[in-house]
């Protein structure tokens, strides 16, 4: 099998990361501007030197510029949503010399339901994906309900299902309590298949994953507490004689360079089902970024497993990159998957170098395709659980496509005192381990759980959209032994509510319980003006006991929602059209598509904006057409 050059993965990522770790022969550049036919600049296109993983994205006048290209003849591959992929061949490198490479990228023809729409004469889907997989490994096909995914045998995907959250009256369930979630996993999935011209699988968006991929400006804590509570009230764009309730968390924010001493093992899945370009080769590269930004107080370990787990790198200094990148470089693939033998020598790695105080985490980097030994769902959770008493936390990333099993992931990094990240590009995993490396790695608050009690006088009813598998019991709230999501350095964590208002018609079921016998419910006391009550426990990470934080929220919205609120409602109801979500009421793209694009703000790093191109693609498919949503 094809095994794609190492060191140009790795070069990239220096490029991307840090600059001390460079292609040691003869280099050249490759620059230039991609454009659309009409010579306007196309920001955010990526651009790849084929055969290798160097590549850049451009800025917002369309420039792009790939260094340290070795010395040779290539082809120069640009592509962007919406735009027939353009491939130039026969690209000479010159030692020491720039060639410039311009790129012209033509919208691409639109084909649903054999019917073509040419992108040119409709404007309004230039910016559209519609070509089918080009690739064959699923499509979008109709049925009565909405699009679903239809793949090939060998497709082995697996994510968990859970039903969506249903509408409670208040009158009998007053309270509604969770575990946070900082995971972003969905997202980044979600945009592999819709970028690959593919409906994902229902069960793969988790809209609570796809709001909260997005960084927002939600003011830090300012007393000794490390997670500070925002709420906002607005309208519901889908049902408009709803209200949704916004509950955002602010974890302090650290400056990096004052960080803790880390004291990370990073265990890499080497078995015969990494053996492709976007898995092993991209988690070297991956890594490799990581570990240009650590520091002399720092420590990485590495443990592998395929057929069985083994040391390749004692716990080092973080300063000894080369030691590092040399053992990183060395590895290959091949053999079954013993997953579960490789957590376990991970943990005594880190276990036995210890950190007092410090950062300590296991860092797990695979498809998630174990096959030996311990490799149920239920053993590898009991695992993951009596590891976590070490005071270990975890981190998941997530590689490859057709057979990545989400589901183990995320169930892994649950119940490991960790988070979930799904990596399908070096831009992703830039972000999550560079850009966000504060609340990737280090843990300011640990079982973080957050419980809403709703004013009868004011809420008729309530549904917690998303969280569907963080929901925790009422009494669990109180309860110290029960684990909850942690949250890292400057993580924010967004939570929706969709709300009935007392006294609004609505065409919504809602779940209320049988008659009672012997007791009859009780109504609390109206609590004035109030709509609710947040309270919000959490623990210090090296603590057992939490602590609490409460806020009541105002039953009156304020004069006009925030941009930070119409662009996580566009994001929520994004999620409700891809899961053709029975409550997605008059949610539609256009809509999406308009909210994002007037509450982009600032967006540095062009997040938002691609957003609104994910949006665009989802709606050349078709998705959530059909059937008859409450």
């Amino acid at each position: 099998m094809f095994t794609p050059p190492i060191r140009p993965f790795l070069a990239l990522a220096a490029l991307l990361a840090a600059p001390s770790l460079t292609y040691s022969g003869p280099t050249g550049r490759i620059g230039g501007h991609v454009r659309d036919a009409s010579g306007a600049p196309i920001a955010h296109a990526q651009v790849f030197v084929v055969g290798t993983s160097l590549g850049a994205v451009t800025n917002i006048t369309g420039a792009y510029s790939i260094d340290s290209v070795p010395v040779g003849t290539y082809t120069v591959r640009a592509q962007f949503i919406g735009y027939t992929p353009a491939v130039l061949p026969n690209i000479q490198v010159m030692a020491g010399q720039p060639v410039t490479v311009d790129i012209v990228l033509q919208p691409s023809s639109i084909q649903l339901n054999e019917i073509a729409v040419d992108a040119a004469a409709a404007p309004s889907t230039v910016a559209q994906l519609a070509a089918k997989a080009a690739r064959g490994r699923a499509y979008a096909e109709r049925d009565d309900e909405a699009y679903r995914v239809r793949r090939e045998p060998w497709n082995t995907e697996e994510y968990g299902h859970k039903d969506e959250n249903p509408f409670f009256a208040v009158s009998a369930h007053p309270l509604s309590t969770f575990s946070i979630d900082v995971d972003r996993a969905a997202y980044s999935n979600v945009r592999r298949f819709l970028l690959d011209g593919q409906a994902p699988p229902k069960d793969a968006v988790r809209i609570e994953e796809l709001v909260n991929y997005f960084p927002y400006d939600y003011a830090g804590p300012t007393g000794d507490d490390p997670v500070a509570i925002h709420t906002e009230l607005g309208p519901a764009p889908w049902k408009p004689q709803h209200q949704l309730l916004r509950i955002g968390l602010q974890a302090r924010k650290i400056d990096l360079r004052g960080l803790p001493p880390s004291n990370l093992v990073f265990l890499l899945d080497v078995s015969g089902s990494m053996d492709e370009p976007n898995k092993l080769p991209l988690v070297k590269a991956s890594i490799t970024m990581l570990v240009n930004n650590l520091r002399h107080e720092d420590r990485v370990a590495i443990v592998v497993y395929a057929g069985s787990a083994g040391l390749v790198l004692p716990s080092t200094p973080g300063d000894e990159k080369a030691k590092i990148l040399e053992a990183i470089d060395r590895l290959e693939a091949g053999g079954s998957t013993a997953g579960g033998a490789g957590i376990k020598r991970a943990y005594d790695e880190a276990v036995a170098n210890f950190i007092r105080g410090g950062n300590n985490r296991v860092i797990l980097a695979t498809d998630g395709d174990f096959n030996v030994g311990v490799s149920s769902d239920g053993e590898l959770v009991r695992l993951i659980e009596d590891k976590r008493k070490s005071g270990v936390f975890l981190t998941v990333l997530g590689f490859g496509m057709g057979n990545l099993k989400d589901s183990k992931m995320e169930q892994l990094a649950d119940h490991g005192n960790g988070n979930y990240a799904y990596i399908d590009n070096l831009l992703e995993a830039k972000k999550t381990l560079v850009h966000e490396m504060g609340g990737t790695l280090f843990t300011v608050a640990k079982d973080v759980k957050i419980q809403v009690e709703f004013n009868p006088a004011r809420v008729r009813a309530y549904r917690l959209i998303g969280y569907e598998n963080r929901l925790l019991a009422d009494e669990d709230f109180t309860d110290d032994t029960k684990d909850a999501g942690e949250m890292g350095a400057g993580h924010s964590v967004t939570a929706l509510y969709e709300i009935v208002p007392t006294g609004v018609a609505t065409d919504v079921t809602i779940r209320v319980p049988d008659s009672l016998r012997y007791q009859t419910v009780r109504t609390p006391r109206s609590g004035g003006g109030e709509l609710g009550f947040v309270k919000v426990r959490y623990k210090q990470p090296d603590g057992d006991r939490s602590r609490l934080l409460t806020l009541p929220v105002s039953g009156e919205p304020g004069r006009a929602p925030s941009p930070e609120f119409r662009f996580q409602t566009a994001v929520a109801e994004f999620g409700l059209l891809l899961k053709g979500s029975e409550y997605r009421g008059v949610a539609n793209f256009e809509e999406v598509i308009a909210a994002a694009r007037g509450s982009l703000g600032a967006d540095p790093d062009g997040y938002r904006a691609e957003f609104v191109k994910l949006a665009q693609a989802a709606q050349s498919l078709g998705l959530a057409t059909t059937g008859t949503p409450h």
